[in-house]
């Protein structure tokens, strides 16, 4: 592949036909993809529980996104490692959509979000992700962990609280008010979930920290249960109805099955009505989850390239992550995305292909049916601290600090305003505020590196000695709407007392619309003024531009020179002065 064809091409199963295709494939490579399927599908199983529970739905519904997005992105996407599920990234934008539609909005809308994104394919928009800067992606990222641990705070206190209400201060106000309600078995195995979950790392055992996190959680709550200590539990908090119409606490071990997602559970279990104003609801939705997708897949890809050296398709990697989002849905998953902690511990497992994450899907697969029951004991509280850590993972905090402290004015102002705005509003405008924002100060950090000069008297530049009523100016810089109006209005101004002005355009490599209006101006104020404007050296998009726009030479007023050499042959002489004695 060719140094940016992995930035333009778009070929579904991309990642799947280079790994197993194109390049050797061997049953030793075939065992390494099974132990590092095997390793990240243990990992999967209570992750994906946890982020369904955050985003607003039953647990085996993350479960059925791992298991069918899982297998379906990576068999049809273009990152070979990237392992696929419901993410944290989304916790934010999907549980207020589950508060308001249910189940099947939530569904309805990740089904529009995957059409969106095979559409961002198609149209080989995956190289637009080297448009957004890092300033953008860590403020809304740590906005995103700032609001689901907020969310996770309920369930670590055990805190009594019927519902969250949906902006943000309200639910600070409201968790403040339910302090009183504390429950102290809850937090103590919330408690030690978290601690585990800190101090194993320095064990250097090479299992994932959140499994005996787990362990250890459920363990202690189901013997403070055995003494009555009611702490909430998977098994207690869902429940499910069996198709002889008998109900069932837990989760359902049961393969997932295909169900038009119009026909899942509303609001409160209510019947949906899936009419044009629904659709017309859900639209900005499920453009925000196939924005956010799509950047999520896309930087996870970079990290993963960067890990192994090897290089993704960024838009097959659309192409597979909007199909996966379509098709999803129908078997009751939610929305999907490449996971960056799973995919790491993909390419540390040793894997070498797509097949590694096909058969992590297939380890949860096998979770569902065969531990089913067991799962069902994993307590809430413990699983609010699991998903405290991944919050806390998830806000780079340290690379966040390192731009507070390192990074220019502007980008820290960027950084702040995509924070907060994450935080009070939502991702969609946090993105795009922070995208105009920092388009706007790039743009005025650019326009005030075009600088004006100048050379009359510089020997560098002008060897002979000019007449007073000439000005040779030099411009370096873009000369585009931000930055022309100023120069030019400055140059204009010598206009009154000059009779000729050069402008030496070497340093200049764009001339945008704007800066031809300017010039136009200037020229205009030339003629009015009896003023000879001389232009020398232009570059090629600046000639492209003056072509396009049929500027041409005006006699006593606009002339074009190769060379700033030539240009200053039209100077008559000036006797040299002999020295004062």
């Amino acid at each position: 592949m060719s140094h940016s064809a992995h930035l333009f091409s778009l070929k579904i199963a991309h990642a799947l036909t280079q790994a197993c295709i194109k390049e050797p494939y061997s049953l030793t490579a075939f065992g390494q993809d099974i132990m590092a399927g095997l390793t990240v599908g243990i990992i999967a199983i209570p992750l994906a529980m946890a982020l369904a529970i955050a985003s607003g739905v039953p647990p085996q519904y993350g479960l059925y996104t791992a298991i069918i997005g899982g297998f379906i992105i990576a068999m049809t996407g273009g990152s070979r490692f990237s392992v696929s599920g419901p993410t944290a990234a989304f916790v934010v934008l999907l549980f207020p959509i589950a508060q308001q539609f249910g189940l099947a909005g939530l569904l309805i809308a990740t089904v529009m979000s995957g059409i969106m994104l095979v559409t961002m394919a198609v149209l080989r928009l995956g190289r637009l992700i080297l448009y957004i800067p890092e300033s953008v992606t860590l403020g809304f990222t740590a906005g995103i962990g700032v609001v689901i641990a907020t969310l996770q705070l309920k369930d670590f206190f055990g805190l009594q609280l019927e519902q969250m209400p949906e902006h943000y201060f309200a639910k600070l106000m409201l968790l403040t008010e339910a302090l009183p309600t504390l429950h102290l078995p809850s937090l103590l195995v919330a408690a030690l979930t978290l601690g585990t979950m800190l101090l194993w790392p320095k064990l250097n055992i090479p299992v994932p920290a959140h499994l005996p996190a787990i362990i250890l959680g459920s363990l202690v709550a189901l013997a403070l249960n055995a003494m009555g200590a009611n702490i909430d539990t998977i098994g207690t908090r869902f429940e499910y109805q069996l198709p002889d119409g008998s109900i069932g606490m837990g989760i359902p071990s049961v393969l997932p099955s295909f169900e038009w997602p119009w026909l899942q559970a509303g609001v409160n279990g209510q019947p949906f009505e899936l009419n044009l104003s629904t659709f017309q609801a859900l639209l900005p939705a499920a453009f925000a989850i196939a924005m956010l997708g799509a950047i999520e897949s896309l930087l996870c890809a970079v990290v993963l390239d960067g890990m192994t050296g090897k290089r993704h398709s960024a838009n097959s990697e659309l192409l597979g992550q909007g199909i996966g989002n379509i098709i999803t849905p129908f078997f009751g998953g939610i929305p999907a995305t490449a996971a960056i902690a799973r995919s790491a511990a993909n390419v540390k497992a040793r894997a070498q292909s797509p097949i590694a994450s096909m058969v992590h899907a297939l380890v949860v697969l096998i979770g569902l049916v065969a531990l089913a029951g067991v799962l069902a004991y994993l307590p809430m509280s413990a699983m609010a601290a699991l998903l405290l850590v991944v919050a806390w993972n998830m806000s780079e905090a340290p690379k966040a600090l390192h731009l507070l402290k390192t990074a220019p004015t502007s980008d820290i102002l960027v950084f702040l305003s995509c924070f907060a705005l994450t935080v009070i509003f939502d991702m969609v405008i946090a993105i795009s505020v922070g995208i105009i924002l920092a388009a706007l100060l790039f743009m005025r950090e650019i326009a005030e590196m075009t600088k004006l000069y100048d050379i009359s008297s510089n020997k560098r530049y002008v060897e002979q000695v000019l007449p007073e009523d000439w000005a040779v100016l030099k411009i370096n810089g873009p000369l585009f709407f931000a930055a022309a109006d100023r120069i030019f209005a400055e140059i204009a101004t010598l206009t009154h007392n000059k009779q000729v002005i050069l402008l030496y355009l070497d340093g200049v490599s764009i001339l945008d619309a704007g800066g031809l209006a300017a010039l136009t101006k200037l020229i205009d104020k030339c003629q009015k003024n009896n003023t000879k404007l001389l232009i020398a050296d232009l570059q090629f998009q600046p000639i492209r531009t003056l072509a396009r726009a049929k500027i041409q030479p005006i006699d006593g007023v606009l002339k074009f020179y190769p060379t700033l050499r030539e240009a200053l042959s039209e100077a008559p002489v000036v006797p040299e002065q002999a020295p004062s004695t």
